[in-house]
Parts: structure tokens; sequence; C-alpha cells
């Protein structure tokens, strides 16, 4: 396991897929590196790309307004994704690209030791819960493994697309609150 420099340089000089031939920036990810709390997508957007950081695009100011629906924000947990640079046309990651950054990924968690991994969309969820996940059907349910509470959400761009996911997703978000303050030590200030 690399400590986290050694991490970052790894991520930051890659060339182990094509995406690195096509990015302008690797988005490594960013938050507590303490959190109890991770958020995980699928893969980084043309604004990630331009910026470096995850969520920043239109899809990532709801994840923020989602987040501060339960008293959360960015500094109190990890925000990253499966790979760490965009896919072409922002479409699905390949399974080889996936499995290319995926150590990267087990890297993060296994420095961070979260509590609690969130899925952001049906990519994540099929790539860390189970691989026939239906994200229509099992969203807000939650799952153990390897000790660590997992659950799935829409991803943010799913709601700005159908906005009529969004109660659902309200539901999904107390749940997580409610979990939040039933494991969780120090992800809400006393």
């Amino acid at each position: 396991m690399m400590d986290w420099d050694a991490l970052y340089e790894a991520c930051m000089s890659c060339r182990k897929c094509p995406l690195a031939e096509t990015r302008h920036h690797v988005v490594f990810g960013e938050g507590a590196r303490d959190a109890e709390v991770m958020l995980i997508g699928e893969g980084p957007g043309e604004q990630e790309d331009r910026t470096g950081r995850p969520f920043v695009g239109r899809a990532g100011k709801l994840l923020d307004d989602m987040l501060a629906m339960i008293d959360l924000n960015r500094e109190r947990v990890f925000i990253g994704n499966m790979v760490k640079c965009r896919p072409p046309e922002n479409r699905d990651p390949l399974n080889l690209e996936q499995e290319a950054c995926i150590g990267y990924l087990r890297n993060q968690v296994a420095l961070i030791k979260p509590k609690i991994i969130v899925c952001l969309g049906r990519i994540a969820a099929i790539k860390l819960i189970r691989e026939d996940f239906k994200i229509t059907r099992e969203h807000g349910q939650w799952f153990e493994k390897a000790g660590v509470q997992m659950t799935a959400l829409y991803h943010p761009s799913a709601l700005l697309r159908d906005p009529r996911k969004r109660p659902e997703s309200f539901e999904d978000l107390k749940a997580l609150q409610a979990k939040i303050r039933e494991i969780c030590t120090h992800t809400y200030p006393v």
C-alpha cells in the first residue's frame, strides 16, 4: 500500500489505460483523509477534467446541495471516482479502464478506512457492491462488505435528467444521515 504522497504521484503520472491520452487533469479526489464517509462516482466529467476536482459541474452543485440537506460538506467527507480520468464524451468507463484504476481507489479506501461508502450511481455500485446491482430497485439499501457499510444513491446527473427521482433520493439521504449518526464518531460536530 502506498502512502498519500506516493499514491498521488502514481495517479498523476498514470498511463495504464487510454484515458491518459485524452485527459486534461487526473481527478484524484478530495476531502478529509480521515473521513468516515466516502462518496464514489463513476468518473470525472468535462468540468472535473478541466479543474482536476471531483463533482464541480452542475452535478457537483447538486451533490453539494444534497450533502447540505443532511448537514454535511466536502470538508467532512472524501469524494472520489472509480476512474481518475474522464472517459470521452462522458461515456461509462470501460471495464479495462475501471480495472486499471481500481487499485488507486482501493488504496484510498485503505488509507481513509471509512465506515460508510456511498456509491453515486449504477457504475460504482456494480463495481463496489455487487455485479448485478440494480440502482432503480436497490438505491438506499444497505450492504456490508469487509466491515464497511455501503449504499448507493442515484448519481446527481441522473437527478438532473429526471427530477422525479428526487423524492426517493431525499429519503435515501435521510437514511444516510441516520446511519452516519448511528455508527460514525466525528462526521457531525458535537
